[in-house]
């Protein structure tokens, strides 16, 4: 718990950059696209409500499963140095479960669309210190 503490204190003075991390899942019969989702917001918050304080990793989850194969899409906000660690737990998530089967999973850049989320997500993200 000491770590998770330490890591929203230093956030908190951190640079913090936007990210995109997208993928390509099959949606097994009957499973709510808002699962994947959900499964990544628990890998980086602990859960939705941040009962414990600010979100370390803000971000934005967003899912295109009109197709035979869904497009998931995360947008995450962190320290240049954290990038790969929160890249790494929203793949842990993202191969979680056995309702949905990933085809691929990578890291894109950031699309212009995407900017006004980024900015937006840039000015609700202040971690308090202690």
């Amino acid at each position: 718990m000491q770590d998770w503490v330490q890591r929203r204190a230093s956030a908190s003075v951190s640079k913090r950059v936007a990210y995109v991390h997208e993928a390509a899942i099959t949606l097994g019969a009957g499973t709510d696209p808002g699962e994947v989702s959900a499964a990544v917001t628990i890998e980086l918050c602990g859960g939705a409500e941040h009962d414990d304080g600010p979100c370390p990793w803000p971000h934005n989850n967003a899912i295109d499963p009109s197709g035979d194969v869904a497009v998931f899409r995360t947008l995450f906000l962190a320290p240049e140095s954290d990038e790969q660690e929160v890249r790494t737990r929203i793949q842990s998530a993202l191969r979680s479960s056995d309702h949905w089967l990933v085809r691929f999973s990578r890291p894109r850049p950031l699309q212009f669309a995407e900017r006004a989320l980024a900015t937006r997500l840039a000015s609700t993200a202040v971690v308090s210190r202690g």
